[in-house]
């Protein structure tokens, strides 16, 4: 990687732009036991972009880069 690009996992603001309108809106929360808040899909589309590009196992994704977990990425990959 260059000095001055973006790593690979990292989604520019004109391809997200592409990719919001293809995803499903997210269903309501419940009132009584909401449980967590759901990640950006964002977030989770460059988790898996960085599980993908080195071709890491799901658990190996780093918790610091905020992502998630590796196995929330694979849910959202999976659905």
């Amino acid at each position: 990687m260059r000095r001055g690009e973006q790593p690979p996992w990292v989604v520019s603001d004109e391809l997200w732009a592409e990719i919001a309108s293809l995803l499903p809106p997210r269903p309501p929360r419940r009132h009584r036991f909401p449980g967590r808040k759901p990640l950006d899909y964002r977030k989770v589309l460059c988790g898996i972009l960085f599980v993908l590009y080195p071709a890491i196992p799901w658990e190996y994704l780093p918790q610091e880069l905020g992502f998630g977990s590796g196995t929330t990425c694979w849910r959202r990959l999976r659905n």
